[in-house]
């Protein structure tokens, strides 16, 4: 399903691509061995300077509002670059849904497929217990849960059947 940008996004947005705005961008990259091509710039832009969770299809598409010139495939590579170099963290939420999120503290989220929304739960909130011993040669790296809701009986028979989205264009706190 495609999401339009509303005009407080376009506005926020605006505000958000000074040159300031920019330099910060330019600077993490380079902080974090990332070479800051126009094209790359772009794509932080959408993902860095603020809690977001986007796939790969919400950046392509926000990054075309800016810069018409990057492609579906740079946008794939641009993202695996962030995540490599710990610019972002993948989400898998299912199968076929993978957010890239600006918040790469540990920590663990909600998944509304009802709406597409992806939403941060602090660590804190959530203790994990009695984990299986790991084999042999091999240190625990993250635990990363993913709690996918479903709305209640009450709620379905308001709202109807669920619409399949990729994900929210809003900040990565909303709930």
């Amino acid at each position: 399903m495609t999401h339009d940008l509303t005009k407080n996004q376009s506005v926020k947005r605006e505000q958000d691509a000074t040159p300031a705005a920019r330099e910060r961008v330019v600077s993490l990259l380079r902080e974090r061995g990332v070479s800051p091509t126009s094209q790359r710039v772009a794509i932080a832009m959408e993902l860095l300077l603020e809690p977001i969770h986007l796939c790969a299809e919400d950046v392509a598409r926000r990054v075309a509002v800016s810069d018409s010139n990057v492609s579906r495939a740079t946008v794939y590579n641009t993202l695996r670059c962030f995540v490599d170099h710990g610019l972002l963290r993948q989400v898998n939420v299912g199968t076929d849904r993978v957010f890239y999120d600006s918040n790469t503290t540990p920590h663990h989220h909600f998944f509304d497929p009802a709406n597409g929304k992806l939403t941060d739960i602090d660590r804190s909130e959530i203790t994990i217990t009695g984990l299986p011993a790991l084999p042999d040669g091999r240190d625990l790296d993250s635990v990363e849960l993913v709690i996918r809701l479903k709305p209640t009986d009450s709620a379905k028979e308001k709202t109807g059947p669920a619409p399949r989205r990729c994900s929210s264009v809003g900040r990565a706190t909303d709930s």
